[in-house]
C-alpha cells in the first residue's frame, strides 16, 4: 500500500510503505522469537524501517550524484556553445575592426586603377589623334588634289549649279594644287583663304556653306573613338 506524497510549510514528504505482516507459522520466525507474534511483527516493521530508510539513503545519494553528472553535463555543453557563440561575435567584431584599414586601401587603390586607366585610355587616343594629323598633313602634302575629291563629293550631293560655288583653300595648297592639276584648278573656283590651316577646306555657294575640311572629319572620328573606349561623360 502506497499514500500520496504531499508538500506543505516548503518540506517535501515521501510516500510511507506499511511493512509486510508476519507469518506466524514461519518455522524461522517461531524459533528465534517464540510464540510472541507483536515481537515478531515489531521485528519485521523496524527491519522494513531500516531497510526502507537505507534504500531511500542510498537512492537519494545515488540521484543526487546521477543529477550532478546530468547537470554538469548540460551546464558544460550549454557553456561550450555559448562560448563558441561569444568568441564567434567577438572574432567577428575584431576581423570587421582590423579590415576596415584594408577596405579603405582596396578602395583608394580601386580609384588609382580607374584613374590609371582612364588616363592611359586618355593618352591613347591623344597618340591616335596626332598619329592620324600627321598621316593627313603628309598625304596632302603629296597628293593635295584630295582635297578637290572630298569637294567633288560634297558637292555631288548638294542641289547647286556649279557656276555658283567656290572652294576655299589654304594659299599653300592653292599653290600646289593649280601647280599639280591645272586642268582640275580651272574647272573649280578656287579661292585662297589664309585664315584656313592646312588640310581645310569650305564650299561656299550662294545658300551654303560647308565645312569638308580634315579637322573636322577628324575630330568626328576622336570623338567616336573616345565614346567606344568610355571616356565621354554620359
Amino acid at each position: 500500500m502506497t499514500v500520496k506524497v504531499l508538500k506543505g510549510a516548503g518540506k517535501g514528504w515521501r510516500p510511507y510503505r506499511f511493512p509486510p505482516r508476519a507469518n506466524v507459522n514461519s518455522s524461522l520466525q517461531a524459533g528465534q522469537w517464540g510464540s510472541d507474534p507483536e515481537a515478531i511483527q515489531r521485528a519485521i516493521a523496524e527491519g522494513f524501517q531500516e531497510g526502507s530508510e537505507k534504500g531511500y539513503q542510498q537512492g537519494l545519494i545515488q540521484g543526487q550524484e546521477a543529477g550532478e553528472r546530468d547537470g554538469f553535463a548540460q551546464g558544460r555543453n550549454e557553456g561550450l556553445q555559448r562560448g563558441r557563440e561569444e568568441g564567434r561575435q567577438e572574432g567577428k567584431q575584431l576581423f570587421e575592426t582590423a579590415s576596415e584599414p584594408l577596405e579603405q586601401i582596396s578602395e583608394q587603390l580601386r580609384v588609382f586603377l580607374q584613374e590609371f586607366e582612364r588616363k592611359r585610355r586618355q593618352e591613347l587616343l591623344e597618340l591616335v589623334k596626332k598619329v592620324a594629323q600627321q598621316v593627313i598633313r603628309c598625304e596632302l602634302t603629296l597628293h593635295p588634289t584630295q582635297l578637290l575629291n572630298l569637294a567633288e563629293e560634297a558637292l555631288a550631293s548638294m542641289p547647286t549649279e556649279q557656276n555658283e560655288v567656290h572652294i576655299l583653300l589654304n594659299p599653300e595648297e592653292y599653290s600646289r594644287i593649280k601647280d599639280l592639276a591645272p586642268g582640275r584648278a580651272a574647272a573649280w573656283r578656287l579661292v585662297p583663304d589664309d585664315k584656313l590651316a592646312l588640310g581645310e577646306c569650305r564650299i561656299v555657294t550662294a545658300q551654303t556653306e560647308v565645312d569638308i575640311g580634315c579637322q573636322q572629319r577628324l575630330d568626328s572620328c576622336i570623338d567616336t573613338l573616345a565614346e567606344h573606349m568610355q571616356l565621354t561623360e554620359g
